[in-house]
């Protein structure tokens, strides 16, 4: 075309509006919103599968009639249409190839390593260069394209829950991927994402490492023509390391390495964990919180610098990745008594995001029990027949109080569904309540969910529990025995008062 031609007012007002839809946070109410508003009054409720296959199809339909008039180029259009149309071009080809790019997303999590092929690349590319891209253009979106289903495929599956705390869950992640604007990711943070390193709080067995996944599997990596395959696999881009296995010493040589000699038994030079990491990936180091002040300084210099030396070494060596962590330490507590670092917190802290407890998402919504029980039985056994599913809930139910409040969040669930399906019963570990009940009166008392003589009695029935005499509980609390066992209440039933002498 000799001369670039716009658009019609309608097709602007209906583009603009898709390249929102494209653009923002599927985890959004505000995309829900859009997606309605396009394909118009409906009858009854849509799944999301319903509603993507509506929307795509009401898209192709536009598309295929600005086509037939010329002007589906992006090369050709007006610079007020360029955004527009190409949002609208990136939906087309990515619904297009979705069921493909989620049979490369469980082809290459089996073939671990080793980058998969990608056969539908080429048509995906020519359609993007036939509609006005060159080809480096045609790559660099394609794979844009593969990234943003992964984010969506991790956050989403790995992720389910349809309560409140959940569903910002799953939006937090998405921004720490693409930012809350895919537009501004694409123009200024594409591949300088390794400087914003994000944080995750929550009790043991919530799914911290989960929520780690679905940002350290989701980065952008290029897409090479000749092999036809991405430069790398999405599975060899994430290396995840507790921190709490190992000793000092070895903690220093997990994440940075050591030099033959640099210690006792370092017969060799070993290549730590940050340097393994890759350009395309992320490190996700877990139970952060327990990790020394002399260590989170070299960390610190990593989050700064971006550098590194090994144990016993002189030459710094980059670090190219991203840095992903997690505790279920209380740090402000930490951080008043010195031993975790103002400094390393802040630079660590990008986005601070806090993975809800089990009781909370049951509390918002008793659903997420039966979603939860289905996913995992769906993972254990391939199936989440519902006749399976209603098994399980009434164990459950038979089991234990309606108020139950999961102590050890989704992984204790986890273990729940194994037990009944052997034994068709769950009883709860007895000490399990030692590791958490002080988290849950925590969590309580930050809610204000306490009046001071629950509180009281909270924290007395606690240290009962921990200690096993009203002696000790009285010493600790200064208080006289006598009110100490009115608060302990039931626990301090029966008690020999000579034991606690």
């Amino acid at each position: 075309m000799s001369q670039k031609q716009k658009i019609s007012p309608e097709d602007r007002r209906f583009f603009t509006l898709l390249a929102e839809a494209t653009f923002s946070n599927p985890f959004g109410d505000r995309r829900v919103q859009i997606d309605l508003e396009i394909i118009g009054n409906v009858e009854g409720s849509l799944t999301k599968r319903e509603r993507f296959d509506r929307l795509r199809a009401i898209v192709a339909k536009r598309l295929g009639h600005l086509e037939e008039q010329g002007l589906l180029n992006l090369q050709n259009c007006p610079a007020e249409d360029h955004e527009a149309l190409l949002a609208s071009v990136l939906f087309d080809v990515y619904h297009r190839h979705c069921d493909e790019i989620d049979q490369l997303i469980a082809d290459q999590q089996l073939a671990g390593e080793k980058p998969c092929s990608v056969p539908f690349a080429k048509e995906a590319i020519q359609t993007l260069m036939r509609r006005g891209m060159n080809s480096e253009q045609a790559k660099r979106f394609f794979a844009i394209l593969f990234q943003v289903r992964r984010a969506y495929y991790f956050t989403e599956r790995a992720l389910i829950g349809r309560s409140a705390c959940m569903k910002e869950l799953r939006r937090h992640l998405w921004n720490c991927v693409f930012t809350h604007d895919l537009r501004w990711y694409e123009s200024y943070l594409l591949g300088r994402m390794e400087d914003f390193s994000t944080l995750f709080l929550g009790e043991t067995g919530t799914g911290k490492g989960t929520a780690a996944v679905a940002i350290g599997r989701s980065g952008f990596i290029p897409f090479n023509e000749r092999k036809q395959q991405f430069e790398e696999s999405f599975t060899h881009a994430f290396i995840s390391s507790n921190l709490s296995m190992f000793s000092e010493l070895l903690i220093e040589s997990e994440l940075f390495g050591h030099k033959k000699g640099a210690f006792t038994g370092a017969v060799e030079d070993h290549e730590g964990l940050l340097e393994q990491c890759s350009p395309y990936g992320a490190i996700f180091l877990d139970e952060i919180g327990d990790v020394s002040v002399p260590i989170q300084i070299k960390l610190l210099q990593v989050l700064q610098d971006r550098v590194f030396t090994p144990v016993g070494g002189r030459e710094p060596k980059a670090f190219r990745g991203r840095v992903i962590a997690a505790t279920n330490q209380p740090l402000d507590q930490l951080r008043k008594e010195g031993t975790f670092r103002d400094d390393f917190f802040y630079r660590l802290s990008s986005h601070v995001i806090t993975v809800p407890p089990l009781r909370q998402r049951i509390q918002e919504d008793p659903q997420e029990l039966p979603d939860l029980v289905g996913h995992l039985l769906e993972r254990m056994i391939g199936d989440q027949n519902p006749e399976l599913v209603d098994m399980v809930i009434q164990a459950i139910q038979n089991s234990l109080p309606e108020d139950y409040p999961w102590y050890g969040n989704v992984r204790e669930l986890e273990q729940c569904v194994r037990r009944i399906l052997l034994t068709r019963k769950y009883s709860p570990d007895k000490n399990a309540h030692l590791i958490s009940k002080g988290d849950v009166l925590l969590d309580q008392m930050s809610q204000g969910g306490l009046t001071a003589q629950e509180m009281l009695s909270e924290y007395c029935q606690l240290l009962y529990t921990k200690f096993g005499t009203l002696a000790e509980v009285a010493r600790r609390t200064q208080l006289d025995r006598r009110t100490v066992k009115k608060h302990v209440g039931e626990l301090a039933n029966g008690v020999n008062e000579e034991s606690n002498n």
